[in-house]
């Protein structure tokens, strides 16, 4: 593999770091800024609707860019949003320099990996596109958890200037790192990034990302509950339970991404149909500690299975101008938590229970195997014949239509 995906990593590590932080940091950002904890809550929304806007809005704009400058410069946008978020004066400039770090997240994933896949052998594609995704799934391992330290020993300001450092070092490791061979600007500019979004098979590629991944989400999103109401956990315990969801979720990437070089597909609905049993089993598995710290573990390792299948699978079914549909891919993980998160807290505020929210997610996994299976139905149908069994099946045509003679 190419030293140049560690490029890729340090960005994502960034920001995986940036946009994970704030959910620990609420507490102390709303006391500083004499705000509620949910209006406080607005600057994490800030940032997800940043992501879903600025990942293919950014990625069309930049479409005739070389893609190498094009990496360089969302980083420099990120540093740009952090640096603000750290020096701003009250809760809506903050708001807003969360909304201006959030614009260059998806961009960055969706550019990075086309340039990702770019480098290395077709076998090697999905694997590639993992190894950029670590960055992110270590950043909720490592990147997070040290960020909180430091906002609750330094301030939450010295956070974001930590996180902008964590930027700058990115921008160095693409400039020294990337070559410049494999980022040339895409040939069909802006005209072949929209036109590859009027393609059937693409559209369902997101929609099993909007699925899949919303069934993570509708449960994660109300783990702390699950944890501490169901399973008894004592709430100072359920860091070290999130960190161990991020171990999970960093061995199904680097599972996922071997296994998709070599069957993207079964790979894929594998992936989709362990959320499914994951989920289903949450209700019994957070019956006792022990079970529960497992349940954690196998859902991030059977989410992030399917990552870079799903990554991969959008680019390509546009294979022939991938960047705009590999940012949008971006967008539907974001859609996908925000759903996700809605369809959770309406099973737990419809009274079925703490465990409820997993459960539903259960649900959505199985709509994501639905979509996944109809667009392997599509493809199964757009695919050409081989030119033999095509021959085959004409000679046999004709042969039904001969008349009989003895």
């Amino acid at each position: 593999m190419p030293l140049a995906l560690l490029a890729l990593a340090v960005g994502a590590f960034g920001l995986g770091t940036t946009e994970f932080v704030m959910m620990g940091l609420l507490p102390d950002v709303a006391d500083d800024l004499h705000v509620s904890i949910p209006t406080a809550g607005h600057l994490v929304s800030a940032y997800a609707l940043g992501v879903v806007i600025g990942a293919p809005l950014l990625a069309a704009v930049t479409a005739r860019l070389s893609r190498r400058t094009v990496l360089i410069s969302l980083m420099g946008l990120f540093v740009a949003g952090n640096a603000l978020s750290a020096f701003a004066p009250g809760h809506e400039w903050l708001l807003a320099a969360r909304f201006l770090s959030g614009l260059p997240h998806g961009a960055f994933f969706g550019v990075g990996a086309v340039v990702a896949t770019g480098m290395v052998a077709p076998e090697r594609k999905a694997r590639s596109v993992s190894l950029m995704f670590l960055g992110l799934t270590v950043a909720n391992v490592a990147g997070v958890p040290m960020a909180t330290l430091m906002g609750q020993h330094l301030g939450w300001r010295a956070t974001f200037l930590g996180v902008s450092a964590i930027g700058l070092a990115a921008i160095a490791s693409l400039a020294l790192l990337i070559p410049h061979d494999h980022t040339h600007a895409p040939a069909g500019g802006l005209r072949g990034e929209l036109a590859a979004l009027r393609s059937l098979p693409v559209w369902l590629a997101l929609g099993t990302t909007v699925a899949g991944f919303g069934a993570l989400f509708s449960a994660y999103s109300y783990i702390t509950p699950m944890l501490t109401d169901a399973a008894g956990y004592a709430g100072s315990r359920v860091t070290l339970l999130l960190a161990l969801f991020g171990v999970g979720a960093t061995i199904g990437n680097l599972l996922g991404g071997r296994l998709a070089d070599h069957a993207m597909r079964p790979t894929l609905f594998g992936g989709l149909a362990s959320v499914v049993v994951v989920l289903a089993l949450f209700p019994l598995l957070m019956d006792a500690e022990w079970s529960a710290a497992v349940a954690v573990t196998l859902l991030g390792v059977a989410a992030f299975v399917t990552g870079s299948p799903l990554q991969l699978m959008v680019m390509e079914k546009a294979s022939a101008a991938p960047s705009l549909a590999s940012s949008a891919n971006q967008a539907a993980f974001n859609l996908a938590n925000a759903g996700g998160a809605w369809i959770g807290g309406l099973a737990l505020g419809a009274g079925f229970g703490v465990t409820s929210p997993a459960v539903a997610g259960a649900g959505l996994a199985v709509l994501g195997l639905a979509v996944a299976g109809v667009a392997y139905t599509v493809d199964r149908r757009r695919a050409p014949q081989p030119a033999g069994r095509a021959r085959i099946v004409a000679a046999g045509a004709s042969q039904q239509t001969e008349p009989l003679h003895r």
